[in-house]
This record gives structure tokens, C-alpha cells and sequence, in this order.
């Protein structure tokens, strides 16, 4: 190890506090401090190159250092960087937020802009409360959303989240949420179809319960990604929009991390042709550059907050930086090689390799299961595949088995003990079949000798 890594490890244990990383290990291992990117690949202080396996948490699209969006940033930076949107416009903003439109699902018809997943999703609950509290419906305070959810780490967002090990802590902090089972076939240890059935029967069941006091359902389309890549059996997102209409609620889809390409189409709604109330964006919506996140809506619920000011109807919630003018400039940019590249009709060849490679991976030892959704997937290690027994937590598998990786050239980030892979879109095939082999032979033979030890 370099003098100057050495330096940057010992400044970084001495002031920064990770996310999602529990500092006594880190405090005590030798971490990778990341220099520069260079296309697919993250390089570290000493150099090395790392394939960005989950581009660098699920937002990076193109790589890193693409020229036509360096551009994009330099250009606005000549002209402004930042200016309020409260009380003015701004030209990039404006066009950002048409160019989204045009490609959302055909029902939504504005955009409230913000910084990241969490408030976006914090922005839409906000909005579905208040348009039914403007239409005189007070008592609708409650949200229905799925077991092992994941929507962000604001209260808001929590709140509406399933994950106990996230979230059990804060529950005396959070709104009442009335949650059903996730559609999951090899937890259930159903059929997908029937997995389908008793998560929307016991939806169905909550929603007559609570007629007229719920606002919403909130739902990740198709894939579960914090909760270890859970994949819903198809026809399961138009069941839930089925019900949001039978029973007059809002229907919020959360797209933070499954839209921009990730499952194969621009947004999952697509696959089933489901029309959203409320649509959260992040993560690839600026392609991994900049901190951008927009909450879509409705032209029927956006009326519902005009009026006069003594009505008291005004949205009241805002950020500093938002349709911050550096990424939306980024964000036009990726729109614009989204077209120029053809990069969707790309995206099944890369689905198909993935698939192969899972296929293999699939017969190992201690693979209980794997789930992929376009370019989403999550390998399952458990201690015993047969009887489907997991790890103690404290073993921390899911995290040695990435670090096993790092050697052979690839950076991976474990949900647990599920191996996520979560390729840029964008990344060639021959960087991604490397990825997979590293994957495939780090499971293969380092994961035995890591269980025995």
C-alpha cells in the first residue's frame, strides 16, 4: 500500500461516517478508496481496476467520464449552476421535465423535482395525503404497501417500508402503514401464480377492511431491490392497479431503482401497461452524476391544490437545489444518448447473457435461489440448499463473497448474503461476460473455502 492510500484511509476512519455500514468493521479493515472512473470501471488509489458490478448503487448508466455528458455539465456551468425554482423558472428544469412526460407512463402530466429516491417518495406520499385532505377527505391517512419494502430512510419513506432490519428501530417515529406479503415465490414456497393470489387477497382484504380511510398503494413495479432482488411473478402489478381503481385509492410507483433501463424498459410500469397515480424517479435519471430525483403526477391531482391562498390548498414542501440546473443539464444529456445509442434495443442481448450466466450459477453449492429482472438480479447464498437455511447474520457471507471479488477485479455489493448484480445498461458485452465469470468463479470456488473458515 501507497504513502497517500494509507493517508486518505486514516483521514477517512478519522472524519467520515459510511451509510448502511456497520463502523466497528470498517474501523478495523483496509478499505478501497476510490480515485477515478474510467468507462465501466471504478480505479482505486493504488490503481487497480474494479468492474462497477452495481454501478455504483444502482444509478450509473453510461459509465463514468462519458464525454457527451461532461459536455452537457461544462455547458450549463457557463451559463448558471443553481437558481430557486420557488417563484421562477429555469430553462433546463422546464426541459427536463417535458422530455419526462413524453416518456412516463401516458396519464402523468406534471413534475415536482427533488434530490434523491427517499424524497421523491416522501414527495408523492405528501401529495397523495394532501390531494385527498383538499377534496375533503380527511380521514384517509393510512397507506398499503408490501413486506419488505424499501422506499428511502426519511421518516416518510420508512414508514411506508417493510424491511425490519432497517427499520424496526424507528417504528415509535413512524405513520401507520398496513402491510401485505410480498408476492415471493421461493419464500412462500408457492407456484408464482399462487403467490400472486394471496398477496393481492390479503390487499383486497385490507382495502374493504379500511374503505375510505386509505390514501394509497405504494409499490416497487416488479422488483423488491433492497429486499434481495424479490421478482413479482408477472400479471401481480396489474392486480394491484386493479385494486387501487376498484377501491378508489392512489396507486404509487416507485421506479427509484427499476426505471431508466434497469428491467429491460425505460420504466417497469411498461410490462403491464399499468398507469400510475404517482411516479418516483432517481437514481438513473441524471445516469449516476449528479444527486436528482423527480415525484410525477397526474393533471387531476395536480388540480386538486389550485385555488385561492386563503384556501390553503398550496403544496407546501421544496428543496434548496431543486431542478438544480447542473443535473437536469445531465440528465437531457442521458435522454439524448438513450436515443442516440438505441441503448433499449440493446438491452435483451445483455438479458440473455445475464440469464445464461444465472443458469450456471443456479446449481451451485449454497445457491438457494437467483432473480433477475432485465439487468436486476440477486444471487441467494444459504447455508443449506435443500432445506433453504440461511447463514447466521453474523457470518456475513453475502459481504465476503464480494470481497473475494475485488482480487479477480470486480466491485459487488451484497444485499446480506444475496449477491446483487446490477450492470450499467450501457456496459459492453465483453466487460459484462468478465463480470459474470468473476461472479461465477468467485461463488464457485472461493465461497466453500469461505463457509468452512
Amino acid at each position: 500500500m501507497n504513502k497517500k492510500t494509507r493517508q486518505w484511509i486514516e483521514l477517512d476512519k478519522r472524519y467520515v461516517w459510511h451509510p448502511f455500514t456497520q463502523m466497528a468493521d470498517w474501523l478495523a479493515g483496509e478499505p478501497v478508496i476510490i480515485e477515478r472512473g474510467e468507462g465501466f470501471y471504478l480505479i482505486d488509489t493504488e490503481g487497480r481496476r474494479y468492474i462497477d458490478g452495481v454501478s455504483s448503487l444502482w444509478c450509473n448508466i453510461y459509465g463514468h467520464r462519458v464525454s457527451q455528458i461532461d459536455d452537457a455539465i461544462r455547458a450549463q456551468s457557463d451559463s448558471i449552476a443553481h437558481s430557486t425554482l420557488l417563484g421562477l423558472g429555469q430553462t433546463r428544469s422546464i426541459e427536463l421535465a417535458e422530455r419526462l412526460i413524453q416518456i412516463a407512463p401516458r396519464n402523468l402530466a406534471k413534475v415536482f423535482y427533488s434530490d434523491s429516491g427517499a424524497t421523491a417518495v416522501e414527495i408523492a406520499l405528501k401529495i397523495a395525503y394532501q390531494y385527498w385532505y383538499n377534496l375533503g377527505q380527511k380521514q384517509r391517512i393510512k397507506f398499503v404497501a408490501l413486506r419488505e419494502a424499501y422506499h428511502g430512510d426519511t421518516v416518510g419513506a420508512v414508514s411506508v417500508g417493510g424491511m425490519e432490519l432497517f427499520h424496526g428501530i424507528y417504528k415509535p417515529l413512524l405513520f401507520e402503514t398496513l402491510f401485505v406479503p410480498s408476492p415471493h415465490p421461493y419464500r412462500f414456497d408457492g407456484t408464482p401464480e399462487q403467490c400472486t393470489q394471496y398477496s393481492l387477497e390479503a390487499m383486497e382484504y385490507l382495502l374493504r377492511k379500511h374503505a375510505g380511510e386509505i390514501v394509497g398503494i405504494i409499490v416497487e413495479p416488479l422488483v423488491q431491490g433492497a429486499a434481495g432482488m424479490i421478482v413479482h411473478p408477472r400479471g401481480f402489478l396489474r392486480g394491484v392497479e386493479q385494486l387501487a381503481r376498484k377501491y378508489d385509492v392512489l396507486l404509487i410507483a416507485d421506479e427509484v431503482a427499476t426505471g431508466f433501463g434497469r428491467t429491460g424498459r425505460m420504466f417497469a410500469c411498461e410490462y403491464e401497461d399499468v398507469q400510475p397515480d404517482l411516479m418516483c424517479l432517481a437514481k438513473g435519471i441524471s445516469a449516476g452524476y449528479l444527486p436528482l430525483a423527480a415525484t410525477l403526477t397526474t393533471q387531476k391531482i395536480f388540480d386538486a391544490f389550485l385555488g385561492r391562498a386563503d384556501e390553503f390548498k398550496t403544496f407546501y414542501h421544496g428543496h434548496t437545489y431543486t431542478g438544480n440546473a447542473l443535473a437536469c443539464a445531465a440528465a437531457l444529456a442521458s435522454l439524448d444518448l438513450f436515443e442516440k445509442t438505441q441503448l433499449l434495443a440493446k438491452l435483451p442481448a445483455k438479458v440473455e447473457m445475464i440469464s445464461a450466466a444465472l443458469g450456471k450459477i443456479r446449481s451451485l453449492s449454497f445457491v438457494g435461489d437467483v432473480r433477475q429482472c432485465g439487468l436486476m438480479a440477486g444471487i441467494e447464498l444459504v447455508k443449506d440448499k435443500a432445506a433453504k437455511t440461511s447463514f447466521e447474520y453474523r457470518h456475513t457471507i453475502g459481504a465476503k463473497v464480494c470481497a473475494a471479488m475485488r482480487p479477480k477485479g470486480a466491485m459487488l455489493r451484497p444485499l446480506g448474503d444475496v449477491i446483487v448484480l446490477m450492470p450499467a445498461p450501457a456496459m459492453d458485452e465483453a466487460t459484462l461476460q468478465k463480470l459474470l465469470s468473476i461472479v461465477q468463479d468467485t461463488i464457485q470456488n472461493d465461497l466453500p473455502g469461505i463457509v468452512k473458515g
